[in-house]
């Protein structure tokens, strides 16, 4: 009997490497002798470039970037496999990283973002995996690409520093600085939503007020990217309102697609590619994924969806442990999860439920792989 681990994390409560301590001791009380392989996964969000390096046996290059407010932070991102860099955006141009009190997107910039990626060029990687989640952001990507050599430039010919603000004063892009590095990388954005730059679906309307926006510093947003977008228009011939995904973190997602070339796929499957989980599922009998909340979204570019179709597509079973069930959680029967079953074992609070966290989830696993016995004796 061989079992596959791989859950995301329970946000605030379990990281992946706990959920897999505890899957482990459960499976080898219950199924004695069983071979186990756990893997720690992300969907591109925070902890993906932990997943990734932790599987590929990759390692951390520690670097000093500009955060969003221009402040001097520590920072850093993954390599492996010689030529590969896996970069979290949100390591260095994070929402967490500007405190409440300071967080408006006319002010923050991607600038760090960019000087991760000018880092990896620099020590050789070539191919680039970005994961842009989680942004404190809404400057078009201008910060990251003037880490990267270009420089954006005013009507007097003075350049932008690349923040919010200096959308609306963007009037000519001098793409002549660009590192050549850049020309001879494959970059791949992890990016699970679809929203143009611009519109009421755009970056500034959709993403914005979580950063800290009024409808004010909206509105500005928006006649900003409005007249960045023309500007990229008329330097590039592209049209990046015609990119789904140019929108993501506050327009990171255009640019990275205008001056790098970047293709923009799905987080969960960048990541399951990364760590070749098709070749994870050789000879595996079950895998156990999960989340902590499932509902109708987890179908939607989440671990379980991707876990689950990968399974499906090599007739291997899926089952799910989670946290807990909203509306529409079914809906993953769909994408290759034959079950699902919550730790919640009881009426409780949900303080109470995060509290005892560890001990849910191990009563949950041992009741899943008791059933999985229980099964299993059907046929004899």
């Amino acid at each position: 009997m061989r079992f596959l681990f791989a859950s995301d994390s329970f946000k605030g409560t379990l990281s992946s490497e706990k959920i897999i301590e505890l899957l482990t001791a459960s499976a080898n009380n219950i199924f004695p002798g069983c071979e186990i392989v756990g893997v720690p996964i992300a969907d591109g969000g925070e902890g993906t470039v932990d997943a990734v390096i932790a599987v590929t046996k990759g390692e951390k290059r520690f670097i000093t970037v500009h955060g969003p407010l221009m402040e001097e932070e520590e920072s850093s991102y993954g390599v492996f496999h010689e030529d590969c860099a896996i970069i979290e955006m949100a390591a260095a141009s994070g929402l967490p990283m500007v405190p409440p009190e300071k967080r408006n997107p006319l002010n923050t910039t991607t600038r760090g973002t960019g000087e991760l990626i000018r880092d990896a060029l620099e020590r050789g990687y070539r191919k680039i995996s970005i994961a842009i989640g989680g942004s404190a952001t809404n400057d078009g990507g201008m910060g990251a690409m003037r880490a990267l050599g270009i420089r954006f430039l005013d009507n007097q010919g003075r350049e932008l520093e690349g923040r919010g603000s200096d959308l609306l004063k963007v009037a000519d892009i001098d793409m002549a600085g660009l590192d050549p590095a850049v020309a001879e990388a494959e970059f791949t954005v992890m990016c699970d939503v679809n929203n143009p730059l611009t519109g009421p679906d755009g970056a500034a309307y959709t993403f914005g007020k979580q950063k800290g926006g009024t409808p004010e510093i909206l509105d500005q947003l928006e006649a900003g990217m409005k007249n960045y977008a023309a500007v990229i228009r008329e330097k590039t011939g592209m049209d990046v309102d015609k990119i789904p995904g140019a929108g993501a973190a506050g327009g990171l997602g255009a640019a990275l697609c205008v001056f790098l070339k970047a293709t923009l796929k799905s987080g969960i499957e960048t990541v399951l590619d990364l760590m070749d989980f098709d070749g994870l599922l050789e000879g595996t009998d079950l895998v156990v994924t999960g989340e902590g909340r499932m509902d109708w979204q987890s179908a939607f570019g989440k671990v379980p969806s991707g876990i689950g179709q990968r399974c499906r597509a090599k007739g291997i079973p899926a089952v799910a442990i989670v946290g807990g069930m909203g509306d529409g959680a079914e809906k993953i029967y769909e994408f290759g999860v034959e079950s699902i079953l919550s730790t919640i074992n009881g009426a409780m609070e949900v303080e109470e439920a995060m509290d005892r966290a560890e001990e849910l989830y191990r009563n949950a696993a041992d009741r899943m792989f008791r059933l999985l016995r229980a099964g299993m004796k059907l046929g004899k």
